[in-house]
């Protein structure tokens, strides 16, 4: 997609956008801080088997995708009796992208963990990384989820279905990034845990928690994420996923994050994780909230935490100005406070040198979080 460029067709973009924001199920959210039931997603299956890997095996992504989720549905079974866990397969069988998000949707769920296994056209591309939704940062996230939004081609009537959403159309891509939900902080949470443990406990390659524009966790009313294993197209890490060992040591992996968030939604841990990882028992109050205006205003958030973080510079990688919110039992930081959104993603751009990579912009009216895609629509009123 170098040196793609997009014409002025914002009229099929906000099309999108509107029938996108109608197409999302209202159903009324769980206790956030409580953790009865876990949707688990196993990637692909039945006629769609997702990528190939390198053709020394016959199993391939579906199967790999549908023992890892299996595996660690059975440690969360075991750990904790009466959290319902619920799987959107749990055979080789091809479900559609929307009804594996109306499972967790009509079941009320707290979190959904979609698994996957990435692929690349070279064959030296390894390691790990999770997957929230949001705006794509790189060609690199953008080409992930246009292999994994290629499913609903398999789909009839998908075109009906979606909204006219095309998996290569970048614009349509681009209209879905524009979905931030109010889980996004919790999303991040969860993915930083799971990254943690890929590389700590099993000594995975870590490649990062990023955000990207997947139909899977688009339409979700809780947390969602999305896993990619490692590479089956790189012969060492192929021979690592598709082994027992590998599989369930993944699935360990997945399931000791899952404990740690849970024991901090529900309040028997007291660990602090950020979106940078960064883990500090700190102690400070709170700032005051800064005057706004009527507009609209951009900032860009860095961390998340359980407990609150000092806010001094040398805690935020000598950021300045960062802000404190709280909400739903965390504590975002934020920085800047911009009039639009080209300027926010600027000042993204500063946090990502400075090495938060999982920074993301949010919006804000009237010293108020509301939803990226209001906001950027309250913002063209105005113009």
């Amino acid at each position: 997609m170098k040196g793609m460029h997009i014409a002025g067709r914002g009229y099929v973009v906000l099309a999108f956008l509107l029938w996108a924001a109608s197409a999302v199920p209202q159903v009324p959210a769980n206790d956030p801080h409580k953790i009865d039931v876990v949707v688990i997603d196993a990637g692909h299956g039945g006629k769609d088997p997702g990528n190939l890997g390198t053709g020394r095996f016959k199993t391939t992504e579906k199967h790999v995708a549908l023992s890892v989720a299996k595996r660690l549905g059975k440690y969360i079974n075991e750990s904790y009796p009466e959290v319902k866990v619920i799987y959107t397969r749990e055979d080789d069988r091809f479900i559609e992208l929307r009804e594996r998000t109306e499972i967790a949707n009509r079941n009320k769920a707290d979190v959904f963990i979609s698994i996957h296994c990435n692929a690349n056209e070279s064959k030296d591309p390894h390691g790990c990384e999770t997957y929230v939704m949001g705006l794509h940062k790189t060609e690199a996230n953008m080409k992930v989820a246009q292999k994994e939004n290629a499913a609903i081609l398999l789909e009839d009537g998908h075109e009906l279905k979606y909204g006219g959403f095309d998996p290569k159309n970048p614009e349509s891509l681009i209209a879905l990034s524009l979905r931030q939900n109010a889980f996004l902080d919790h999303s991040l949470l969860l993915s930083s845990l799971i990254q943690k443990q890929f590389k700590e406990r099993v000594g995975r390659t870590d490649r990062g928690v990023k955000q990207g524009p997947f139909l899977v966790i688009c339409y979700t009313t809780m947390p969602a994420v999305l896993i990619e294993l490692g590479f089956l197209t790189n012969a060492t890490e192929e021979d690592f996923l598709q082994s027992e060992k590998g599989q369930d040591y993944m699935a360990s992996a997945i399931y000791r994050a899952f404990k740690e968030y849970k024991g901090m939604m529900d309040g028997t841990s007291s660990q602090v994780v950020s979106t940078e990882t960064a883990r500090r028992d700190c102690t400070t109050v709170a700032t005051k909230p800064t005057a706004k205006d009527s507009g609209v205003r951009f900032k860009v958030q860095v961390a998340t935490s359980s407990k609150r973080i000092e806010l001094q510079p040398r805690n935020f990688k000598g950021l300045e100005g960062v802000e404190e919110h709280r909400g739903a039992g965390l504590y975002r930081y934020t920085v800047g406070d911009e009039p639009t959104l080209d300027k926010a993603r600027e000042l993204q751009r500063h946090c990502r040198d400075k090495g938060f990579d999982g920074a993301f912009i949010t919006a804000f009216k009237d010293g108020a979080r509301i939803d990226l895609e209001e906001a950027l629509k309250l913002a063209r009123a105005q113009d």
